[in-house]
C-alpha cells in the first residue's frame, strides 16, 4: 500500500509536516500456504471440467455418427427390398399377362412397391439432416463431404465389471472434481484457522517536517483478530463444506460404480441381441422370402404369403440395423462411463 500524507498543515502558511509511506502486510501463520492450496486444488478441479466436457463433446460426436450411420445403413436395405419387390412386380406381372393371377395381384405388388420408394425419398432427406448434425457435432463447414462411414460394432465381450469399475474410479474428471473440491474444502479450513492468528505489518518511507526537515520514517505494527465468535462460526462452516464435499465424492463414487456397471451390461445385452438377429433370424427370413417368391412365381403359394415373407424380411434387416447402432452407442456409453476416450481404432 502506498499512501501520501499531509500530518500537519498550519493555517499561517510556511511549511507542512508530510511523508510518503509504504506499508506492506504479512501473516503471522501458514496462510499464504493454504490459500496456495486452495487455489491449486481449484485449478485442479477446472482441469478436471474441461476433461469432462471433452468427453461429452465426443460422446456428442459418437451420438451424430451413429444417427447417420443408421440411416444410411437403413437407405441400403430399402435399396434390397426395392429390388426384391421389383422382382414380386414382375412375377405378379407375368402371371397376370397368363391368366393366372388377377389384376389385384399386380396393384397390391406395385402399392409395396410405391410405399418403399416414398420412404427411400423420404429417407434421403433424414441423411442430409443427420450429416449436418454430424458436421456440427465435429465442428466442421456445412459444405464438408461426409464420406462412406466404416462402422463396425466390436463384439468382442467387455471386460469384468471390476476390472471397469476400477478403471471408472480412477479415470472419471467427475471424481476428479469431487476430489479436487474436497481439497479446497479442507484448505479452506486451515485458512480460516489460520485467521485466529494477527497479521504484521511494516511501514516506512521519506518524511519531512518543519521542525527538523527532511528524515526517514519506519513503523511496526500487528492487527489482533478480538473477535473470536465471528472465527469460530468461520471455521464451522468450513468444516460443514468438508462434510458436504466428502458427502458428494462418496455419492459420486457409487453413482460412478453403477453406470460403468450398467454400461458393461448394455453392451453385452446389444451383442447377444445382434448376434441373434444375424446367426438365426436374418437367415430364416431370407430363406423364407426367396421360397415365398418362387412359389408365388410357380403358383404355388398365395400374393398375400409372398408379402408377408417381405414384410418379415424388411423387419429383420431393420431390426439387425436398429442392433448394430445400438451396439456402438453402447460401447460409447461405456467408454464415457469409465471415463475413457476413443482411440484412433474406434475401440474403447
Amino acid at each position: 500500500m502506498l499512501m501520501l500524507s499531509a500530518d500537519h498543515i498550519p493555517f499561517m502558511g510556511q511549511g507542512a509536516d508530510a511523508s510518503v509511506q509504504f506499508q506492506q502486510e504479512f501473516p503471522l501463520s501458514r496462510l499464504l500456504r493454504h490459500r496456495r492450496r486452495a487455489a491449486e486444488a481449484t485449478a485442479l478441479g477446472t482441469r478436471a471440467f474441461v476433461s469432462r466436457a471433452g468427453l461429452d463433446v465426443e460422446r456428442d460426436a459418437a451420438r451424430a455418427f451413429f444417427m447417420l450411420d443408421e440411416r444410411r445403413r437403413i437407405s441400403a436395405v430399402l435399396d434390397e427390398q426395392l429390388a426384391l419387390t421389383a422382382k414380386l412386380v414382375a412375377a405378379t406381372m407375368a402371371r397376370f399377362s397368363s391368366g393366372r393371377a388377377a389384376q389385384g395381384d399386380v396393384l397390391q405388388a406395385q402399392s409395396a412397391q410405391a410405399r418403399l420408394r416414398a420412404e427411400r425419398r423420404a429417407l434421403d432427406a433424414e441423411i442430409r439432416g443427420a450429416e449436418a448434425m454430424l458436421r456440427a457435432a465435429l465442428a466442421l463447414p456445412q459444405e464438408t463431404l461426409i464420406p462412406p462411414l466404416a462402422s463396425v460394432p466390436s463384439q468382442t465381450p467387455p471386460l469384468p465389471a471390476a476390472a471397469l469399475t476400477q478403471a471408472a474410479l480412477g479415470r472419471r474428471p467427475e471424481l476428479s472434481m469431487m476430489r479436487a473440491e474436497q481439497q479446497r474444502a479442507q484448505a479452506d479450513v486451515d485458512v480460516m484457522r489460520s485467521m485466529y492468528f494477527p497479521m504484521g505489518f511494516v511501514r516506512t518511507g521519506p518524511a519531512y517536517t518543519m521542525a527538523d526537515g527532511a528524515g526517514w520514517m519506519l513503523m511496526f505494527g500487528l492487527s489482533l483478530p478480538v473477535w473470536r465468535g465471528r472465527l469460530r462460526a468461520g471455521v464451522a462452516e468450513a468444516h460443514a463444506m468438508v462434510q458436504m464435499a466428502d458427502a458428494d465424492l462418496q455419492a459420486m463414487t457409487v453413482m460412478i460404480t453403477g453406470e460403468a456397471a450398467a454400461a458393461r451390461e448394455a453392451v453385452a445385452a446389444a451383442q447377444a441381441r445382434l448376434g441373434a438377429i444375424q446367426q438365426e433370424v436374418l437367415p430364416l427370413s431370407q430363406k423364407g422370402t426367396q421360397s415365398q417368391l418362387a412359389g408365388y412365381a410357380a403358383g404355388q403359394v398365395p400374393l398375400a404369403s409372398s408379402l408377408l415373407a417381405f414384410t418379415q424380411l424388411l423387419e429383420a434387416r431393420m431390426d439387425e440395423v436398429m442392433a448394430q447402432v445400438n451396439l456402438g452407442l453402447a460401447w460409447a456409453r461405456l467408454r464415457r462411463a469409465i471415463g475413457v476416450s476413443t482411440d484412433a481404432e474406434g475401440n474403447p
